[in-house]
């Protein structure tokens, strides 16, 4: 290794720096003040955990995004979070029980053992929510709409928001008389949405005629709201389940599109991201000219089962570090200041004092030092006029 690989950062592992970090706080701070609006009490979950209980009742999925160690002091694996779901459903089975409804939100770091896409990072800043103790849909539209005002509060513009139901594709498959291993690939055919393939898969694997159809179409049920009415149709002979689950859709739909007219609403009902511990509506949203969702999220009514309290669940994880992309221009705009020259004066150290008392950023100067107002980023300077200390421009 030579000297400049040595202070390279990982693949997928960035810094923020100064200018950016400003911003990112600011958007932090103004996300948990809007979850205390709404009733959602703020925790903090530890950076790693056992394995057992990191990654109980959550799928294949997030176990292999979860880097593992070991613990020098008991031998166990512990994981580095790559989700902070999870951790909330334990804080609610047991260190911060209630009987009603629970409101927790978060905001920190986790860490993925590789890359979710080709554009994401491996260490991105997540901000969510978590609802526990609702089962009807009056928490998955709470849910929804605290995300949409999410995005909205931190300027996010031309909010695409992407729902589906992992219900339907679970109804389908259920009907079948298919083992594990079939609807693995089945499930990973339909991500790809390769019809071809799609088609051979179920001449091969399944005998009905009518539930192969049904597989099929769910990789052209995409688009607007009109899509569900042509599910509707589609799947009229589908398990009762399947229908339940669409018209739970347009429920949530409707909803939020009476709330937030100017958000642009997608369907897609072969999408299952987090399918493997999901149990109802899914959700994504997207930003214009960022490729990636910037926010997931969905019902998970079955992870605290694992925990031994058995809650229904709904909630989403923000991307803050997509955010932040999002709003580069704003969030690198020049810090401003005062700057108070090198002095041993009683004085001068009062009137700096009573200056950051006020909010003001006053940057003091060393005896020993050249300082770059510049570097410093200051554009006012404090002085002793008659006696008196005074801020002035520095071009003054």
């Amino acid at each position: 290794m030579n000297n400049v690989d040595r202070w390279l950062l990982p693949d997928g592992v960035e810094e923020i720096l100064p200018a950016q970090a400003q911003g990112v706080e600011k958007l932090r701070r103004q996300l948990l003040d809007l979850y205390r609006c709404w009733g959602y009490a703020l925790v903090i979950p530890p950076l790693l955990e056992f394995t057992e209980s990191l990654l109980s009742g959550v799928g294949r999925d997030l176990d292999l995004l979860t880097l593992k160690v070991t613990d020098q002091l008991s031998g166990r694996t512990m994981g580095l979070r790559a989700d902070m779901t999870p951790q909330a459903a334990r804080m609610d089975a047991h260190s911060f029980q209630r009987n009603g409804v629970n409101r927790l939100c978060y905001a920190d770091h986790v860490l993925h053992a590789k890359p979710k896409s080709p554009l994401a990072i491996r260490t991105p800043l997540q901000v969510g929510v978590e609802l526990f103790g609702e089962a009807g849909l009056e928490a998955d539209i709470e849910v929804i709409s605290l995300l949409l005002e999410s995005l909205t509060t931190v300027g996010v513009e031309t909010i695409t928001l992407d729902l589906g139901h992992v219900s339907i594709y679970q109804a389908l498959t259920e009907s079948l008389a298919i083992n594990d291993s079939q609807e693995s690939a089945l499930f990973a055919l339909l991500q790809t949405k390769d019809q071809d393939e799609i088609q051979q898969w179920i001449k091969t694997n399944i005998a009905s005629q009518e539930a192969g159809d049904w597989l099929l179409a769910l990789t052209t049920l995409s688009g607007d709201i009109s899509v569900l009415s042509e599910a509707q149709q589609i799947l009229s002979e589908a398990p009762a389940e399947a229908h339940a689950a669409i018209d739970e859709l347009i429920e949530v739909a409707n909803a939020v599109a009476h709330r937030y007219p100017n958000i642009n609403l997608y369907f897609d009902l072969s999408e299952l991201r987090g399918y493997h511990y999901h149990t109802g509506t899914v959700f994504a949203a997207y930003a214009e000219g960022y490729g990636d969702a910037i926010a997931n999220g969905g019902r998970y009514d079955h992870i605290g089962e694992t925990f031994g309290r058995s809650r229904p669940a709904s909630g989403f994880g923000l991307n803050l570090t997509s955010v932040m992309r999002l709003s580069e221009v704003n969030l690198t705009a020049e810090m401003t200041g005062i700057y108070a020259p090198a002095s041993n004066e009683h004085e001068q150290w009062l009137a700096v004092q009573a200056l950051r008392r006020q909010g003001e950023r006053v940057v003091c100067g060393l005896s020993s030092a050249t300082d770059n107002m510049n570097e410093l980023q200051c554009d006012r300077q404090l002085v002793l006029l008659a006696g008196n200390y005074a801020v002035q421009s520095l071009n003054a």
